[in-house]
């Protein structure tokens, strides 16, 4: 790790020397030479565990430098809550966790380490990289995606550019903590595509100002034994994220009803192909009952068991009609 980057560009790190920086690290001394608030002593790692990517360094096994997209972390949630992004980039910290920066329209990355979060929550001081001219474009650059692993949970949030910074008499970046985050786990469940010809109609009771209740008619999309995928069209009642619906009934083709609680967790408008704008709603399970989930998972097995037989009966098909042609 480089100790001065002044001799790649003059000027390039012209920081502040005011003793009043107002940051602190575990023993109290002052670290960052930038006027942002103090840490307290849990909020900055000790030297000796920070984690020093070298020059050449690649991404570690699993990691994607780009923002994933993978179906195996679809099951993705986003956490907008201040307290709780800035108890994860703490735990990040603390536990010395690699982040990836992926920057420059996706051309250039780079591998680095939180080394403190300020208790205002308002900024964090971030490890250079091992390569001089990449820390360089970081500092050019407007929009940096970062990526860590925490707990096995892949944890990915975006920056709005970060400004040269000391700590500990290093150079480092410093950045504000961003907005939200996402936490991408890998599903739990196999998630079933619903049959078009063969819906799965879901009712769900929503009560009203006046204390009725009417019954919101929408149909499932997907479904898994942690959670179903809604789609509702337009003229009904919509949902509201983090809405707790109780006493859901969905109706399983050739298996039966079942009645569920659930809670919405995202959602978003989409436009179809004639024009007319649905809801999607992600909705979660919650505390599903050990016969319930028996039948979501049967009702699962039963379309994917006719989804192969129609498989194997085509490819029958198309190798009879190929031997009596080749006849």
């Amino acid at each position: 790790m480089p100790h001065n980057l002044r001799s790649v560009e003059s000027g390039y790190l012209q920081l502040s020397k005011q003793k009043e920086s107002g940051w602190s690290d575990h023993r109290g001394r002052p670290v960052l030479q930038a006027a942002d608030p103090q840490l307290s002593e849990t909020e900055a790692r000790p030297s000796g565990q920070h984690r020093q990517p070298v020059s050449g360094e690649t991404a570690p096994a699993g990691d994607s430098t780009t923002i994933s997209t993978e179906s195996d972390y679809r099951d993705s949630y986003e956490i907008a809550d201040h307290a709780e992004v800035l108890a994860i980039l703490r735990s990040i910290c603390r536990s010395g966790a690699l982040i990836t920066f992926v920057f420059n329209h996706g051309c250039d990355f780079l591998l680095t380490v939180i080394l403190a979060v300020s208790t205002d929550g308002r900024s964090m001081v971030i490890d250079c990289g091992g390569d001089l001219e990449k820390n360089r474009r970081a500092l050019l650059s407007d929009r940096i995606y970062c990526e860590a692993r925490l707990e096995k949970v892949k944890v990915q949030f975006m920056l709005r550019g970060v400004t040269p910074a000391q700590y500990e008499g290093r150079d480092a970046f410093l950045g504000a903590i961003p907005d939200s985050l996402w936490r991408l786990q890998r599903r739990r469940y196999y998630r079933l595509q619903t049959l078009i010809v063969d819906p799965v109609n879901v009712r769900i009771p929503l009560k009203q100002e006046d204390g009725s209740v009417t019954d919101l008619q929408a149909e499932a999309i997907d479904i898994s034994g942690g959670g179903i995928g809604l789609t509702i069209p337009p003229g009904r009642p919509h949902l509201e994220k983090d809405a707790q619906l109780s006493g859901v009934t969905i109706m399983l083709p050739k298996v039966g009803s079942v009645t569920a609680d659930m809670r919405v967790r995202n959602t978003h408008d989409q436009t179809m192909p004639n024009g007319r704008i649905h809801q999607r709603a992600v909705c979660q399970f919650l505390n599903l009952p050990g016969p319930v989930m028996n039948l979501i998972q049967r009702y699962i097995f039963q379309v994917q068991r006719e989804r192969i037989a129609r498989r194997q009966w085509r490819s029958f098909e198309g190798v009879h009609r190929f031997s009596r042609f080749g006849r």
